[in-house]
């Protein structure tokens, strides 16, 4: 009877004695987070997988197992951080800060024989309009024509004045605070997940890199200007007036080459920005001995190459010439004839 009890009790020990062991050998796998994909080398490593603390609980979630996952570096934006210059930068200094626009004319609502609204848009990769993309530096910023309008954007709104509007339409009708503004300009904040493959083995995935897009401004190569023509009765002439202008975000196709469509970032209204274009000179590139002109010169002047896509002549659809003419030379031709309606139709006024 006591032998009996003595293998019982012996038998209890070995028990718990295996059990102890089991216990420590399972308390240093988690302490040194051993992995089967790890130490395996065949294992596959593009499962998810979780990873665990020394008190066994989940401290972050990888989808793409233990792979590492880098930040891409960020590259564009409208970031414009020039430094002034600590000297005279020239012969002479500039009295380009001090300039303003000249007042508008004022046209009587009665005196207008003739009211037409015209869209057009300038494509900055012409010859003739090159002068959009120059890029320089100077103590009021980048040079660019998009990168002053944003710069004069943000700087009102630092002041609390809302100056772009939604580019959903054209009338002006809700304004940008600066975190959507921002937003607008950084193409919606969208990322997406690159896997980047080994060189030697093609099919083995080293690392993940998050790739934030990030609007650039020479990606903005069009700018679509709202304007009224009227014929003034009392001084038998034709004015043109701007009313807004929008930088256009091209939109291409799946092979990122052929272009779509273009639609508006934003919307300001010029003549609430004209103030700004006369502080900024238009790059001139035959330079000789003439005075720079401004930006609001230029707009003033008509310097600049265009090409009609909307009219509210004979449009009662109200609709883009692309809508419904969808060749795109017979659209630019269409343009061209509106274009010729209006000119004619002030020279006809007219007896020789």
């Amino acid at each position: 009877m006591k032998t009996r009890n003595l293998k019982v009790l012996l038998l209890l020990l070995l028990l718990s004695t295996v059990n102890t062991v089991d216990a420590q050998r399972r308390g240093r796998s988690r302490t040194t987070g051993t992995n089967p994909a790890t130490t395996n080398p065949t294992a596959d490593t593009t499962k998810p997988s979780q990873q665990v603390n020394n008190n066994t609980q989940p401290i972050s979630f990888n989808p793409y197992g233990n792979v590492p996952i880098e930040m891409a570096p960020s590259s564009g934006g409208f970031t414009d951080s020039i430094k002034p210059s600590m000297r005279m930068d020239g012969p002479f200094h500039k009295q380009v800060a001090n300039r303003v626009p000249l007042p508008y004319e004022d046209l009587r609502p009665d005196d207008a024989l003739f009211l037409e609204r015209i869209w057009r848009e300038i494509d900055i990769r012409e010859k003739i309009n090159q002068v959009f993309r120059y890029k320089s530096e100077d103590n009021n910023g980048d040079q660019r024509f998009i990168n002053m309008l944003v710069k004069t954007i943000r700087d009102s709104l630092a002041k609390g004045k809302a100056l772009a509007f939604s580019g959903d339409d054209d009338r002006f009708t809700t304004p940008l605070d600066s975190s959507t503004f921002e937003r607008v300009l950084s193409g919606g904040n969208q990322c997406d997940t690159q896997a980047v493959y080994d060189l030697k083995d093609p099919t083995l995935i080293t690392k993940y890199v998050v790739v934030c897009n990030t609007l650039n401004p020479d990606e903005i190569v069009k700018f679509r200007i709202k304007e009224d023509w009227v014929f003034d009765r009392e001084s038998s002439r034709m004015f043109v007036r701007i009313i807004g202008i929008a930088p256009l975000k091209t939109i291409y196709a799946l092979d990122k080459k052929t272009e779509r469509d273009a639609t508006p970032m934003f919307w300001v209204y010029y003549p609430e920005i004209r103030p700004m274009l006369a502080k900024y000179e238009v790059y001139n590139p035959k330079n000789m001995g003439q005075s720079r002109m401004t930006w609001e010169e230029l707009f003033e002047s008509r310097m600049f190459g265009s090409y009609i896509v909307k009219s509210t002549l004979d449009n009662p659809r109200n609709q883009f010439i692309k809508r419904y003419i969808k060749d795109p030379i017979l659209a630019l031709l269409e343009g061209d004839n509106i274009k010729e309606k209006i000119f004619n139709y002030e020279q006809d006024l007219w007896s020789y």
